[in-house]
């Protein structure tokens, strides 16, 4: 019986699954985050272009993405009743984080 190359390869390069970039709008539950996607979408018939948002619950087993961050996403096999993705990278900080970590430093330098 021979393999695909997937399974002879465990860390081969995952084919035909979405991925998204969004925002991380919730971190009050161990190891899943609330995302956001935002996308402007065309009125079908005056073209005005009006906000909309895709809400998703993404796996994140290490804890280490928060409110704010903005992340990648990848789609993956149903975790949980509402989990259907998974926190891939986080792409950039959010700017409480950012900040937070400014601050910190610059209060060490100063009692050193």
């Amino acid at each position: 019986m021979s393999q695909t190359p997937s399974q002879n390869a465990p860390n081969a390069e995952r084919t035909g699954r979405k991925t998204e970039i969004g925002v991380v709008t919730s971190d009050k539950m161990n190891k899943s985050r609330r995302v956001e996607i935002s996308r402007l979408v065309p009125h079908p018939k005056y073209g005005k272009y009006t906000r909309g948002r895709t809400v998703c619950y993404a796996h994140d087993e290490t804890n280490e993405s928060h409110v704010g961050d903005t992340v990648e996403i990848m789609e993956t096999r149903p975790i949980s009743k509402l989990k259907r993705w998974r926190i891939t990278r986080i792409v950039r900080l959010g700017s409480q984080r950012a900040l937070g970590g400014e601050g910190e430093s610059a209060v060490r330098d100063a009692t050193s």
